[in-house]
């Protein structure tokens, strides 16, 4: 069993600590880091920035609406990167819009999730993602 690095990329500080516990108990996960604006994921996923120690993560989490870059603008720049291009990147977002699944997919996002209102959604939403991700489907080595 492979143990995985994953990037949570979240500005709300709720759904940080709901995904948190979400993932607590995972057999799988090795490390969670947490990144709360679009910048932030990149200069983390780069090495940039004070996170030039940081482990690349082996699946991320990435919210659409975020500050200082916005979700799709960190999965487009992440998806044209020749090395990076190859992590997992899981929508993990409030929005249902038509438009935000359409270009979250255009820009080659491995799965669109919007998040459960209700706290036992998110949280059994959370743990499906774990489930296949990190259980049945076999992750890159980046």
């Amino acid at each position: 069993m492979r143990l995985v690095h994953v990037l949570l990329v979240e500005d709300n500080e709720g759904d940080i600590f709901l995904t948190t516990e979400a993932l607590e108990e995972s057999k799988f996960i090795e490390k969670l880091s947490i990144a709360r604006d679009g910048q932030e994921a990149l200069d983390f996923v780069y090495k940039n920035q004070g996170f030039e120690e940081n482990l690349t993560p082996d699946l991320i989490l990435l919210d659409v609406n975020l500050p200082k870059k916005s979700g799709h603008e960190v999965l487009e720049e992440l998806k044209k990167h020749q090395v990076y291009k190859k992590i997992p990147v899981i929508m993990l977002t409030t929005s249902s819009s038509k438009k935000d699944i359409d270009l979250s997919y255009e820009n080659h996002a491995n799965c669109y999730i919007t998040k459960p209102v209700e706290v036992g959604g998110f949280l059994k939403a959370v743990t499906t993602i774990e489930q296949f991700w990190l259980n049945i489907a076999s992750l890159p080595s980046v």
